[in-house]
């Protein structure tokens, strides 16, 4: 037998699966795009987040399509300020999305929005993507969707488009608004009276609209000033300097 016959008779280690990071869109199933609906349709094992405990808004997305035998791994990502909780929690998940990939089986993750744009999905791929395939699919972002539900464009021309996160400081939120030309600002929820307040001070009010669920059943679109007292997590302001924001 010459070297070449007996070298292939040892066995291959598996091939290692592909992790799949899939963006969903803003919340409603046909926003989600076509190589999205297609990896699901076809995974065996689907990984995603939950949050403290309840149910996934990532996998009621797209719950119509996961076929009923796949395998979930399920990450329950902590309701807590501090950052350690949940890093143990992706920790957890990135492992079992792990030994998975090991056994040669493909993973996708389900992502709310886009992955890598305050998505859930980048704690993951930051823990795996040095020792696995990993590949990400873009989705609708919440802030566009936002904005096509309020029928409000966000930037022309060589106009700029600021995105800010509603926990920041009120001296920095109000810094950053006042020199800006278009404001998103997202993660609103328990700070709505404090981003209202600044937004007043300013004297933006009229340029400013609150979208809350978009794309959802229960969507909400009103001007800012006639927004609730209370805000849920999914819900976002936008602003605009020297035009109606609803033409």
């Amino acid at each position: 037998m010459t070297g070449d016959a007996r070298a292939s008779t040892t066995p291959l280690p598996p091939s290692r699966g592909i992790l799949y990071g899939v963006g969903l869109g803003p919340g409603a199933p046909d926003l989600m795009t076509l190589r999205a609906a297609r990896l699901i349709e076809g995974a065996d094992v689907v990984a995603y987040p939950t949050l403290a405990g309840g149910e996934s808004f990532a996998r009621s997305i797209a719950a119509d399509l996961i076929k009923p035998d796949a395998v979930e791994i399920v990450m329950d990502v902590p309701m807590s300020v501090e950052r350690q909780p949940a890093q143990d929690a992706y920790d957890a998940g990135a492992a079992a999305i792990a030994e998975a990939l090991e056994a040669g089986r493909d993973v996708v993750c389900l992502c709310e929005g886009d992955p890598f744009f305050y998505g859930s999905f980048m704690y993951i791929f930051a823990r795996l993507a040095d020792r696995f395939d990993v590949q990400v699919v873009p989705g609708v972002t919440s802030v566009t969707a936002c904005a096509a539900s309020a029928r409000m464009p966000l930037a022309a021309r060589n106009e700029r488009l600021t995105v800010l996160p509603g926990p920041l400081p009120e001296d920095e939120l109000r810094d950053r608004i006042a020199g800006a030309e278009s404001v998103v600002i997202m993660k609103v929820g328990r700070h709505l009276a404090k981003i209202r307040g600044v937004i007043d001070a300013l004297g933006l009010m009229d340029g400013a609209v609150y979208v809350e669920r978009a794309t959802l059943p229960a969507q909400v679109v009103l001007p800012l000033a006639d927004a609730p007292e209370k805000a849920p997590y999914f819900s976002m302001i936008l602003l605009t300097k020297g035009a109606d924001p609803w033409l």
